[in-house]
């Protein structure tokens, strides 16, 4: 099969099978090439739905939970979006085809360079990625219609909560090191937010400040 051919079975039977129906989400992943964020011994499973290694500790997740997280934002049109955990670059690809603009932030510098370089390649102008605690957020750019975090934290970060818009939704795992729950809130006011869990999940820690001792 094609790439092509294999993003669309993806979308049909990983996504679609699954309850995602967001026609953008959708979209996004029969563009982006899941193929080119895997590493080169990893290409065989590169449309499998199950999360990859990367290097580094690290692991692309698995499509079906990109897909499951993107929708629970909800994002408005010409969304502001903030990713906490670039990796390999493939869930802000997705968004950059999705939002208006993409502020990403990866804590291992080695794979912000390298996620950085694939999104320029495919000339998504509208995301950038930062080397820095994603713990912290990135508040020179906020507050954002959404807020999606790849890494597990023992609870909400406080400067991920303060950077979201009113209206805004964060998704992020937490829990602890061998149990998590993939958690949505929503910010109603300045002090009120309502969660609601999505599901067990299990990801990386996310380590920073506000989040795991590294």
């Amino acid at each position: 099969m094609t790439p092509a051919e294999l993003r669309a079975r993806m979308v049909a039977r990983q996504l679609i099978a699954r309850g995602i129906t967001d026609p953008r989400i959708l979209a996004a992943f029969a563009r982006v090439p899941r193929e080119r964020f895997v590493p080169g011994d990893q290409l065989a499973h590169a449309y499998d739905d199950m999360p990859l290694p990367i290097g580094e500790g690290q692991t692309i997740s698995q499509p079906y939970v990109v897909a499951l997280t993107i929708e629970a934002l909800r994002l408005p049109a010409n969304a502001k979006v903030l990713e906490i955990g670039t990796g390999s670059g493939y869930a802000a690809a997705i968004l950059g085809t999705i939002a208006r603009e993409v502020v990403t932030i990866e804590r291992i510098g080695a794979l912000a360079e390298v996620a950085a370089a694939r999104l320029a390649a495919m000339e998504l102008s509208n995301v950038e990625v930062h080397h820095a605690d994603g713990s912290l957020g990135w508040p020179a750019r906020a507050p954002y219609d959404g807020i999606a975090v790849a890494a597990g934290a023992p609870r909400p970060p406080a400067s991920l909560l303060a950077q979201l818009a009113i209206g805004g939704r964060l998704v992020l795992p937490t829990g602890s090191l061998d149990e998590q729950h993939l958690l949505w809130l929503e910010r109603r006011d300045e002090h009120t937010y309502v969660e609601r869990d999505l599901g067990e999940v299990r990801f990386v820690p996310l380590v920073g400040a506000e989040g795991w001792p590294g």
